[in-house]
């Protein structure tokens, strides 16, 4: 007697097969705040060359010692002001042997300072370089409260991500549900090409320090109704 195996056929509930997550809008927004800023932090140094070691550190110790007491004397606080390097390096006379020498030695140092009265930036600036200073590395300015800059600026972008996903769920023809997850990436506050007013006009040395954007990303993910 021949026997015939039957397939099994097993019928599963629709729900059981469906995924375990609902269906899921997610989308990623930036918010940006724009503010003058308030602060900045000037890198201002001093280099001499000598003959011999200790003639170049003996005159970067007078000059860096007058720019120190000239900074101090503009109202600067002790906790704004940082020596950031102090370098001694020889320097060579190539000339036309093939084994260059020694001719002398060159000594540096640079000064970082805070400053948190933005009209006496270029008063600074032409002060410390009458005392000596012949190095300038760089300028950058900062605000001294970020926090409610990126208060708002997560404000913004929330919005914006919210918005966005509105727009997207119209278009694909299904509601908007509630908000499942909201992660923050990256903050930063970079520099804008906009002017704060005139140029600081205060001081010999013309300072524009124009506006920073504080800017926060977050990425929101939005169920979908039912």
């Amino acid at each position: 007697m021949m026997r015939f195996a039957l397939p099994l056929v097993v019928i599963l509930p629709c729900a059981a097969m469906a995924d375990d997550h609902l269906p899921e809008i997610v989308v990623a927004a930036t918010g940006t705040v724009s503010a003058a800023p308030d602060m900045a932090t000037v890198t201002v140094g001093v280099s001499h060359e000598a003959p011999t070691a200790a003639e170049a550190m003996a005159a970067l110790a007078a000059t860096s010692a007058a720019v120190l007491e000239e900074v101090k004397s503009l109202g600067i606080e002790e906790r704004d002001v940082q020596t950031s390097s102090l370098n001694l390096n020889p320097v060579w006379d190539q000339g036309n042997t093939r084994t260059p020498s020694v001719r002398g030695y060159t000594a540096s140092g640079m000064l970082s300072v805070r400053v948190r009265d933005l009209d006496s930036l270029g008063a600074l600036l032409d002060d410390v370089t009458n005392e000596g200073a012949n190095r300038l590395n760089g300028l950058i300015f900062g605000i001294s409260d970020r926090d409610p800059l990126e208060d708002q600026a997560r404000r913004d972008a929330v919005l914006r991500a919210k918005a966005k996903a509105e727009t997207l769920a119209a278009a694909a023809g299904v509601r908007l549900g509630p908000v499942q997850r909201i992660t923050e990436g990256t903050q930063s506050a970079t520099p804008t090409p906009m002017m704060r007013g005139a140029m600081m006009e205060a001081a010999s040395m013309p300072i524009a320090s124009g506006e920073l954007e504080v800017r926060v990303s977050v990425t929101v993910t939005f169920a979908i109704a039912e």
